[in-house]
């Protein structure tokens, strides 16, 4: 076998395996239970001197 056909195979097999492994726990991660309270938290950044501006970090 040449080393496309090897490749290939590989590819068609054990590579999609992986793939579609590493996505389902890309999902399960993102999706897992109590992460709104981080989310929420992350979201608000922009928000939290709104009522004056950030002190000098000099």
């Amino acid at each position: 076998m040449d080393t496309y056909s090897i490749m290939r195979a590989f590819a068609d097999s054990w590579f999609l395996i992986a793939m579609f492994a590493f996505f389902i726990g890309a999902a399960v991660f993102v999706f897992r239970p109590g992460v709104n309270r981080m989310h929420d938290d992350i979201a608000n950044i922009p928000f939290r001197h709104e009522d004056k501006p950030a002190g000098d970090q000099d």
